[in-house]
């Protein structure tokens, strides 16, 4: 699972006063959206659903994903608990599409919430407003940043700033990070092939950079990699911050 995969965003300093929508701030007696749950590898939505509501995941986890030209599944967010997703709706015309599709992780609990219903909550309050428009900010700030490490066609770049975003811990400084994420799943998010992802992940190792087993979770030296990167001459301008 991706559990650290939420931990982003660590160089938004002039943002720190602010904070995010999450499911804490929404109704607690129900009279917003309804429950809804699924299994373990079950559709949220498919790329032909209307976007016309929005998500809040209450337990499990999500991944928004997508495909390349030559078919590879990629993903593109995840959704760790208390977090929105589906939010695109807000983005679309009264008959848009999602063009993505959302699955369940694991066994998963969201607030299904209807795009008029939420519209109307959130002009209840500037403060919501602000929220929201901070959660957006940063989901804007992550894509691009993700774009950045995508437009590199060699492995090790690629997935070396990958590993470096999903490492970006806010408030804490460069050591050893640990994140609950396969070789399956960092391939599916850096667009490359499952063997390619295992090779530069076993070159990562040797180098000191990586440290996994067999159930055990992935450790990333921080530091190290990020030096390892810039002394080749490729670390993202934005993952040096």
């Amino acid at each position: 699972m991706l559990k650290s995969a939420a931990r982003r965003f660590a160089n938004h300093l002039a943002c720190q006063t602010l904070t995010g929508l999450t499911l804490e701030h929404l109704p607690r007696n129900g009279s917003l959206g309804r429950v809804r749950h699924y299994r373990k590898n079950a559709v949220v939505w498919r790329p032909d659903d209307r976007a016309d509501r929005i998500y809040f995941l209450k337990r499990g986890q999500v991944t928004t994903m997508t495909g390349d030209a030559e078919g590879r599944k990629v993903i593109l967010r995840v959704i760790g608990e208390g977090e929105p997703f589906g939010e695109i709706c807000f983005c679309s015309q009264e008959r848009g599409l999602r063009h993505t599709t959302g699955r369940a992780v694991t066994d998963s609990e969201a607030l299904e919430i209807k795009h008029a219903d939420f519209v109307s909550y959130l002009r209840g309050s500037n403060h919501r407003l602000t929220a929201f428009l901070f959660t957006l900010c940063k989901r804007l700030s992550e894509t691009e940043r993700r774009a950045e490490v995508l437009a590199h066609r060699g492995a090790e770049e690629r997935l070396g700033g990958l590993l470096l975003q999903l490492a970006a811990v806010p408030g804490e400084m460069e050591s050893e990070v640990v994140l609950h994420v396969s070789h399956d799943e960092l391939a599916q998010m850096g667009a490359m092939s499952r063997s390619h992802t295992t090779v530069t992940m076993g070159k990562f190792r040797r180098y000191g950079l990586v440290r996994y087993e067999r159930n055990r979770p992935l450790v990333v030296n921080v530091a190290a990699l990020k030096s390892h990167l810039n002394l080749c001459g490729y670390i993202p301008r934005s993952l040096l911050r």
